[in-house]
């Protein structure tokens, strides 16, 4: 600091400090917004994981349930002589 000035010294020193302890504090704030970045990600991804797990189960859920209703919809002389078939090859 330059001597002497026109501002009280115990002014100048309070400026100093609280510049000093923003520069202190900067680091550790970069990093809680990196972790709260890195978390947020986390768990979006987790969440998109899940609903595209959800999803897929819906979709296997459909599609079995029109196989049932096909195969429910044979007749069932149809469905002897094809099962017979298969048995049969």
């Amino acid at each position: 600091m330059a001597f002497p000035t026109a501002v009280n010294s115990q002014i100048t020193d309070s400026v100093t400090q609280a510049n000093v302890k923003v520069l202190g504090d900067a680091p550790a704030t970069a990093m809680g917004n990196l972790f709260q970045a890195t978390a947020q990600a986390l768990s979006n991804s987790a969440h998109n994981a899940t609903t595209a797990q959800q999803q897929t189960n819906v979709t296997a859920q459909a599609s079995t349930t029109m196989g049932v209703a096909t195969l429910y919809a044979l007749d069932t002389a149809a469905t002897g002589k094809a099962t017979a078939s298969i048995l049969n090859s």
